[in-house]
């Protein structure tokens, strides 16, 4: 694979400290840099900056390695610090626990040339050089390190275009997309939110020549977020304003709706708050929204249908992944056809039920609490781009079993009942069409997620998600509990398909 690299003028140690912390908000476990310069080339400085990021404290003490030859930090991201220049042989890293450092952590390395043979070849070299007052860099390496580091330094100049160069980057949070969120902070003004939001990588064909990622109408653009966040605004719901935005590299610059978590300290839910959540949905579902909404001038994002191809797609998740994980083998072409023909008969019964905008991931993560403020205002929404128009109960299911935390049956009835009581006090309200489609759709959603939840574990080597499977199994039986879904709990419990599994 070919070297690639990028060149950069760093004219102090100022620039020099930011550019380690924009290398830090690039790295993951296994990567390696080496740092190559001659002595007050500024290696020192650079490492120093990356570690501070590293440890998101801007004082943190960074001794030097020199006598030590590593210096390890038990920061969130464990990064271990070498200096080989006394290093009589490459021999001597195994007694360093280098093979060791870079399984869970971050290696840098000063006069890697010490031990060139023993460095892995996915490593990036960052070279320093004097240049006048200043000194050169030359970032060089291959495959997704390099990616990461060239995407992390394209973020620092949107930052500058957007006349925040000079802001201090902080990891905040990231999902189970590619989307990956920071802070950024500088003197006298309030915090913002990055959004880092490439352009989705649609995958193979799934059916009918298309990736799943088109049939289930996934946002692949930040033209999503910006029309819909625009729409939803001038609808009167406290979204993210946006400060700077650039659509075609997929980074936006947003305020900052505040820390606030909708739980409790504990992590349990707090009925009063998923009340008013409630009633939020309820505003939203009572209001038009249009299907073309603009992004930008003359820029326009187009919401697609939850369309049967889009609920089929999803739904499928349960025996592409769920299934196999159960019972150790695929799911068999008898029992596709029955589920699809199953679920068929159910989305049948959806076509004269409540259709408008279903913001898709309407649950606690995406929840700011503002309780200094008023009304709907308390609310703060910060995730919608894969938005369609759609039975809108979809979102009621989403918020009523929330997939991340337990929300207890009585809660999630005294849920259901403020949106109802709020649509019923907005006008003219079907609440038994309603109620049949929040059935549905929460077992739509409920048996796409036991899908979604095996496929990050097997796939994506996320297991953190299989914690979640008992609840989301309680959800769907719940679910199927209604008695329009009789049937199709019949053929769940016929097939098994509530089934655990050793994770």
């Amino acid at each position: 694979m070919t070297a690639r690299s990028l060149e950069l003028f760093l004219p102090d140690d100022v620039a020099t400290t930011r550019l380690g912390e924009d290398l830090a908000l690039a790295l993951k476990a296994g990567d390696v840099l080496l740092l190559d310069g001659d002595l007050g080339a500024g290696k020192t400085t650079l490492a120093r900056g990356l570690i501070r990021a590293l440890a998101d404290d801007p004082m943190h003490e960074v001794p030097s390695p020199t006598f030590t030859l590593v210096q390890s930090y038990d920061t969130p991201l464990p990064v271990h610090h070498f200096d080989l220049y006394r290093l009589s042989s490459a021999d001597e890293l195994e007694e360093l626990g280098f093979d060791e450092a870079i399984s869970s952590g971050v290696a840098l390395v000063e006069w890697p040339e010490r031990a060139a043979d023993a460095m892995p070849a996915t490593s990036l070299r960052v070279a320093l050089d004097h240049q006048g007052d200043g000194r050169r860099v030359t970032i060089s390496g291959t495959g997704t390190a390099f990616d990461r580091v060239a995407r992390s330094l394209a973020t620092r100049a949107f930052l500058v275009a957007s006349g925040w160069g000079e802001a201090r980057r902080a990891r905040f949070m990231g999902d189970a997309s590619a989307r990956a969120y920071e802070t950024v902070a500088r003197d006298g003004s309030d915090p913002l939110v990055l959004m880092n939001s490439p352009r989705l990588v649609l995958g193979p064909p799934v059916r009918d020549g298309k990736p799943y990622a088109e049939i289930a109408h996934t946002a692949q653009s930040v033209t999503a977020f910006v029309g819909i966040d625009r729409a939803l605004a001038a609808g009167g719901v406290s979204v993210p304003g946006i400060v700077a935005q650039d659509l075609d590299r997929g980074f936006l610059l947003l305020e900052h709706l505040g820390n606030g978590a909708f739980l409790d300290p504990d992590g349990n839910p707090i009925a009063e708050r998923y009340a008013a959540a409630a009633e939020v949905l309820a505003m939203i579902h009572g209001k038009h929204f249009p299907d073309h909404m603009e992004a930008a001038p003359a820029v326009f994002h187009d919401v697609p249908p939850f369309d049967r191809d889009a609920l089929m797609i999803e739904v499928e998740l349960l025996v592409d992944w769920y299934v196999p994980a159960v019972t150790g083998a695929p799911a068999s072409e008898a029992l596709r056809e029955g589920y699809r023909a199953a679920w068929n008969s159910v989305f049948d019964r959806l076509a004269d039920k409540q259709y408008g905008l279903v913001l898709r991931d309407y649950h606690s993560p995406n929840i700011i609490w503002r309780g200094d403020r008023k009304g709907h205002d308390r609310l703060g929404i910060i995730d919608f781009q894969d938005a369609l128009i759609g039975p809108v109960a979809y979102d009621v299911a989403s918020l009523a079993m929330d997939a991340r935390v337990t929300v207890a049956e009585d809660l999630e009835h005294s849920t259901i009942d403020a949106y109802v009581a709020a649509r019923h006090a907005a006008g003219n309200f079907d609440e038994a069409a309603f109620r049949e489609a929040y059935a549905i759709m929460a077992a739509q959603r409920n048996s796409k997620i036991l899908g979604i939840f095996v496929r990050l574990d097997r796939r994506d080597g996320k297991p953190q998600y299989l914690k979640h499977l008992p609840r989301i199994r309680d959800y769907l039986g719940r679910a199927l509990s209604h008695p329009a879904l009789a049937e199709l709990c019949d053929f769940y419990r016929k097939n098994r398909l509530l089934e655990e599994f050793d994770t």
